[in-house]
């Protein structure tokens, strides 16, 4: 034993300075191996050393010096740098010795993307992922994952790695954020860093940062609605639900298996359930605070589903609207934002139609950009596969608007305003060029109502970027509907063949459950 004691301290004696690592001289996570920079912007760097410690970061010429805090925490900015497909190394050096090193760094455009399952969901899930997969060999593109848990209090510190892009890793990549870079990168041809910080099940209140909800007089009604909700769950109750529930599915699941059949779906933990989801600003906390404020060229949003009930769908606006102010003034930079409009899909209720006009409203934001998906989803599948369109569409908003590239169209049509004109309502659009139905029939999916609310299907003439609609059987209108349903049978679109979001021209309340939405005629639209 004292031989071995002996040895330890000549190996500690004779080791290179430089290769001792102070235990708190640190970088955050998203600082590592594989990373991508921001081009052609001031980028943030920091971490943590010992207190009043002098720390140098060394970068593609550029040599910054700072001092850390009372709290061992530092932070500075590189100039900005120029896009490069180059394989370099940052460095980072203390005092006595301390150093890190950060390899096969690149610089180009970097893009966040959040949200619930349809963000989180996985390139190996996504339609024809043995194409995609071998043909996924795109060492600039790079993937970071952040894999903090929520929190009750901001997090300094990120969990996660960055992965370079190639057929063996690709799968575990968020499709929207994929099939998004992907063409950014062939488009815009430089390196693109991909961070994905995204939980599936989740509400948009879990990450909005909890002091904004408490001072926000139009989020604080839905706080206080949910903390009275949450009050009213019996724990104990629900782990011994959980648990005997448990008990009958491992039963059933012997049994599957001598039967040869598939074994049943396992019950669901809701203890596990509600932690993962984190309370209001839990996953703000644990998820976007450690990321901030790492420097971005823009962000990417796929979430509401959660929030889609009927009573919660009105306010999501005034959340969303929240969510991306908050964070760009967090950030200090107004980046670019964009999200994918809910698709269409089976549920019950008006929610679904509801939280598209939420999204629709939310445009009123400068800089933000939605990409309709009303006809790419699955009615029977809140989890639809065809991300690559869906990652399509988000780019040609990006490409048109934040990169001035030459594209079709960066918007789906998007209703400007109505005007009742006698017996008809005509309805102009933005993004319009172009405007036809998809299969070269009547338009599809209008409603017509006058005073009395009672809706009537509808036909249309298609004038330009304008919608002129009317009924035989409502003389005097005073409000239009367009594909105001969960899954709506709808075919306008652009010249570009991008559909048209839906719409309504009322605020009355929900729509009748068995509205009619096929034209009243068959025939080809009028141009």
């Amino acid at each position: 034993m004292k031989t071995l004691l002996t040895l330890a301290v000549a190996l500690a004696t004779f080791l290179p300075s430089a290769q001792v690592i102070a235990a708190d001289f640190k970088l955050s996570a998203i600082f590592s191996d594989h990373m991508v920079l921001q081009r052609e912007k001031s980028v943030a760097i920091w971490g943590w050393a010992d207190a009043n410690e002098t720390v140098t970061v060394e970068f593609a010429g550029q040599k910054k010096t700072t001092t850390a805090g009372a709290d061992g925490k530092w932070t500075l900015k590189l100039d900005a740098l120029s896009a490069s497909a180059e394989s370099r190394s940052l460095t980072v050096n203390g005092q006595e010795g301390h150093k890190v090193e950060v390899k096969d760094v690149l610089v180009g455009e970097v893009w966040l993307g959040s949200g619930q399952s349809n963000m989180a969901m996985t390139v190996n899930r996504s339609k024809d992922f043995e194409k995609e997969k071998a043909v996924a060999n795109f060492p600039l593109i790079r993937h970071f994952k952040e894999d903090s848990a929520t929190a009750t209090t901001a997090q300094g510190q990120a969990k996660g790695s960055w992965l370079v892009c190639t057929p063996d890793n690709v799968g575990g990549f968020s499709a929207i954020l994929y099939f998004f870079g992907r063409e950014i990168h062939h488009e815009v041809g430089v390196p693109v860093g991909l961070i994905n910080t995204s939980v599936g099940g989740t509400p948009i209140e879990a990450w909005i940062a909890p002091e904004l909800q408490e001072t926000k007089p139009e989020l604080k009604a839905a706080l206080d609605a949910q903390r009275e909700a949450t009050s009213k769950v019996d724990l104990v109750k629900a782990k011994a639900s959980y648990e005997a529930a448990l008990e009958k599915y491992k039963v059933a699941k012997a049994q599957a298996k001598t039967d040869g059949k598939a074994a049943p779906r396992p019950p669901r933990d809701p203890l596990a359930t509600s932690e993962r989801k984190g309370t209001y600003g839990g996953l703000f906390n644990g998820k976007i605070a450690p990321l901030i404020p790492y420097t971005l060229r823009g962000m990417l949003w796929y979430q509401g589903e959660a929030n889609s009930a009927d009573t919660r769908a009105p306010l999501y606006v005034h959340q969303l609207s929240a969510l991306i102010t908050d964070w760009r003034a967090r950030w200090g930079d107004e980046v670019p934002f964009a999200w994918v409009q809910l698709p269409n899909f089976n549920r019950a209720g008006e929610g679904w139609p509801l939280m598209r006009e939420s999204m629709l409203k939310t445009l009123a934001l400068p800089k933000t950009g939605m990409a309709v998906a009303i006809d790419i989803g699955a009615p029977g599948n809140i989890h639809p596969t065809n991300k690559q369109e869906a990652g399509r569409r988000l780019s040609l908003w990006a490409l048109g608007t934040v990169y001035g590239k030459k594209v079709a169209e960066t918007s789906s049509p998007l209703p400007s305003s109505s005007v009742v004109q006698g017996a008809e309502i005509v309805v102009s659009f933005s993004h319009a060029d172009g405007l036809k139905t998809r299969d070269g029939g009547a338009v599809k999916g209008l409603v017509i109502a006058g005073a009395d609310k009672q809706w009537k299907p509808a036909t249309a003439k298609i004038d330009g970027s304008k919608l002129t609609v009317s009924s035989p059987e409502v003389a005097q209108p005073v409000a239009v509907r367009y594909a105001w349903l969960d899954n709506p049978e709808c075919n306008l679109v652009s010249g570009a063949d991008l559909p048209a979001s839906p719409f309504r021209t009322d605020d009355w309340a929900p729509i009748p459950a068995a509205v009619p939405v096929k034209p009243a005629a068959k025939g080809k639209a009028k141009k």
